[in-house]
């Protein structure tokens, strides 16, 4: 029997990006099917789409055709091939909140994340990558299927105290001066590594993976860097 392979990923992301849970869900059934030949600790790394997002958002698909230069209609065409492959990685971008008969859904937006990524690598720090990974994909969840306003620093402290963070200690950590330098810090070395999308994996510190590919790519990625690495 072929020992396990311990190999770090690290994911460059931001939590407004509908590809980097397209990407990570591939990867998820990847390691699924691999049974065993990996072993992989992932860790989420920031990265700002729109860094320059007011606090009022903007409408998703008003967004993605003022940002991309598309009709709202090709705006919307897009969103639903995204839609459409998340949801054959069992993953939905239906509004998943209780409504009244006859109601619509509130409006899909976009935020800035800024406090998110503070949040994010606060978690990292203090619990692990395994509680950053809950966190990251609670996020994710308030986000697309929930539609929550995750630009709001009461928002973010009530998903963090969802997942069982101490809210009392967490908020702090939003208005902490260096970990905002140690986000902006890992944000450059994004930018030094020449990474303009995400996601983008870096694979056991050295080979990077870059967008969201499907399942089979990733396992034919992870096995030949699982030849490459010692130990």
């Amino acid at each position: 029997m072929t020992d396990t392979k311990k190999l770090s990923i690290d994911i460059w992301s931001d939590v407004m990006c509908p590809w980097c849970i397209i990407g990570y869900k591939a990867l998820e059934q990847a390691l699924d099917e691999m049974d065993g030949e990996v072993e992989a600790e992932i860790r989420w790394l920031p990265f700002e789409l729109n860094p320059d997002m007011p606090a009022e958002g903007e409408d998703r698909v008003a967004h993605i055709a003022r940002k991309y230069g598309r009709t709202a209609r090709q705006a919307k065409d897009a969103s639903r091939h995204m839609a459409e492959r998340a949801e054959g990685l069992g993953f939905s971008f239906d509004y998943a909140g209780d409504l009244e008969q006859g109601e619509a859904p509130p409006q899909a937006m976009m935020w800035n994340t800024f406090d998110a990524h503070k949040l994010l690598r606060w978690t990292l720090a203090q619990h692990g990558a395994e509680r950053q990974m809950a966190l990251k994909l609670a996020l994710f969840r308030a986000l697309f299927q929930h539609r929550r306003r995750i630009g709001d620093r009461e928002v973010l402290l009530d998903i963090a105290e969802e997942q069982g963070l101490d809210r009392l200690a967490a908020a702090p950590a939003l208005d902490d001066a260096e970990l905002a330098q140690i986000v902006r810090m890992e944000e450059q070395a994004a930018f030094d590594a020449n990474v303009t999308g995400v996601p983008a994996m870096i694979v056991a510190g050295k080979f990077l993976v870059p967008g969201a590919q499907d399942a089979e790519t990733y396992k034919r990625l992870l096995r030949k860097v699982a030849e490459k690495v010692k130990g």
